[in-house]
């Protein structure tokens, strides 16, 4: 089982390579990332998030089950959503599950991508879901969702990470 990468790790600060390759190793990784994310109780973990710098993303939430390779997230509906938001990759010192706060995200998103066998996938998306696939999104992009938070609110959290 592959280790989750905690903030402080560079991996998590780059943006991931695209995915050219749509072979066995890819079905491999992306069977590796349901087990870690499941293994730590979460509801979606990025490529970097296990050290693999690749745009590829796997989720299990709002009663869907899926993963997206290459993925470009398109925002339907603006309107801020401010809602519980924590990471499997910023874990509390302390009791090593993730740290919540309050982050803002869009209400809505489009998110197109590739399936492990290269295929084209649309998904539009609300509520947990949008937020799911905007965190997903951001880890890709090397960004962790405390970079969304007002700068006193990172602090207090980055305060409590390892």
């Amino acid at each position: 089982m592959r280790d989750i990468r905690v903030v402080g790790d560079p991996v998590l600060r780059t943006p991931a390579e695209p995915v050219v390759d749509f072979d066995r190793d890819l079905r491999r990784l992306i069977d590796e990332m349901f087990d870690a994310m499941y293994a730590a109780q979460g509801v979606g973990l990025a490529g970097p998030q296990i050290g693999v710098s690749k745009r590829v993303f796997v989720y299990d939430c709002s009663n869907r089950k899926g993963h997206l390779i290459n993925p470009v997230l398109t925002v339907d509906d603006d309107a801020e959503v401010l809602d519980e938001e924590g990471c499997l990759s910023v874990p509390g010192r302390d009791t090593g599950t993730p740290i919540y706060a309050r982050t803002p995200r869009a209400a809505g998103v489009t998110v197109r991508g590739l399936d492990r066998l290269g295929r084209p996938v649309q998904i539009k998306a609300r509520g947990l879901l949008a937020r799911c696939f905007q965190h997903e999104s951001d880890h890709l992009e090397g960004m962790l969702y405390v970079d969304r938070l007002a700068k006193d609110a990172a602090r207090k959290v980055l305060l409590q990470a390892p």
